[in-house]
């Protein structure tokens, strides 16, 4: 059953990337682009500067994107607030959706559950997402497509933006966060852990980490794979991104004993084995093996319980001592 699925959203995501075929990335523009990558640091890539032009109405801060595109929609960066019972100087997860989310009715749900455990919540509309989806596109279609500079500009702005967030949490009095990722969600949220340090947790749900597959082998980029042939873009060029843009070349901050991964063991779009290879490179996380494809909700439920009652809210936690 859990292969049927993924077969059926993988086709609809390949249906939805011929939508931008005229975009796709040429040679020459690509290779410009990434030979200005290949001697940046992660922390030049992703530095942030402070936030401008911070609003909020109704529990949705919204601010200035530090990275302005053609866009306009997706030129401001936003995020549900879901306050706790501690008040602003509670810790603060992160609850990062995944690509193309067709509804945050769940994320909803699991900010309520972190509310019950003392923790305020926040769901930032990632680049391309929610309130940030440009006329005439579908939820998160210009976030992974053959526009592979465009692609990966996406995970640069989330990362600048969630380091934003964090700051604008910080003065409000919160000092302690969390990452709760899924998929998209979970790949922007390795990257962050690689330049903020002020995690108590990092729950990563069947993230993307190989972004040389996630091109060339994922089933749900198969269009994308044909569009860039057809342009004559190679399979080397994710190499040259990997130090920037791939959670297996790098370490969190706050130290790996604080992640928990969690794979799919039928998972054709982020592969157990390199959720594995990742907990052995993140020497000291923990790795959760769950019974089902990439899409599904069981792995969510099982990040849950290990988060509940062997890391951060059990008896046993650092947070009960």
């Amino acid at each position: 059953m859990s292969g049927v699925v993924d077969t059926g959203m993988c086709e609809m995501m390949n249906l939805i990337q011929l939508r931008q075929r005229a975009e796709v990335s040429r040679p020459a523009e690509l290779a410009t682009y990434l030979d200005r990558c290949v001697a940046i640091s992660r922390e030049e890539y992703y530095a942030a500067p402070p936030a401008e032009d911070v609003t909020e109405k109704a529990g949705f801060l919204s601010w200035k994107s530090p990275v302005e595109g053609p866009f306009a929609e997706n030129n401001r960066a936003g995020a549900h607030l879901f306050p706790g019972p501690g008040g602003p100087s509670a810790p603060t997860v992160l609850i990062l959706h995944a690509l193309m989310s067709t509804s945050d009715a769940g994320y909803r749900r699991m900010a309520s559950w972190f509310n019950k455990r003392g923790w305020n919540a926040a769901f930032p509309h990632l680049p391309y997402h929610y309130s940030r989806v440009p006329k005439g596109t579908l939820n998160g279609e210009l976030a992974i497509s053959s526009h592979l500079i465009r692609n990966v500009e996406a995970l640069r702005q989330g990362v600048m933006e969630l380091r934003q967030l964090m700051e604008l949490l910080r003065q409000r009095g919160s000092r302690e966060f969390g990452i709760l990722g899924t998929s998209y969600g979970g790949w922007t949220g390795a990257l962050l852990s690689f330049v903020e340090a002020d995690f108590r947790f990092i729950g990563l749900v069947q993230p993307i980490v190989d972004t040389h597959a996630a091109i060339w082998k994922n089933p749900s980029a198969r269009t994308l794979r044909r569009q860039l042939a057809r342009s004559g873009v190679g399979n080397e060029v994710a190499v040259k991104h990997s130090h920037l843009s791939s959670p297996l070349h790098g370490v969190p901050l706050c130290g790996p004993e604080k992640v928990v991964i969690a794979a799919g063991l039928y998972d054709a779009v982020s592969p157990p084995d390199r959720l594995v290879e990742l907990n052995e490179i993140w020497i000291g996380s923990r790795l959760l093996l769950v019974n089902q494809g990439h899409f599904g909700y069981r792995a969510h439920a099982d990040m849950l319980r290990e988060l509940d009652e062997h890391y951060f809210f059990g008896r046993d936690s650092p947070a009960a001592n």
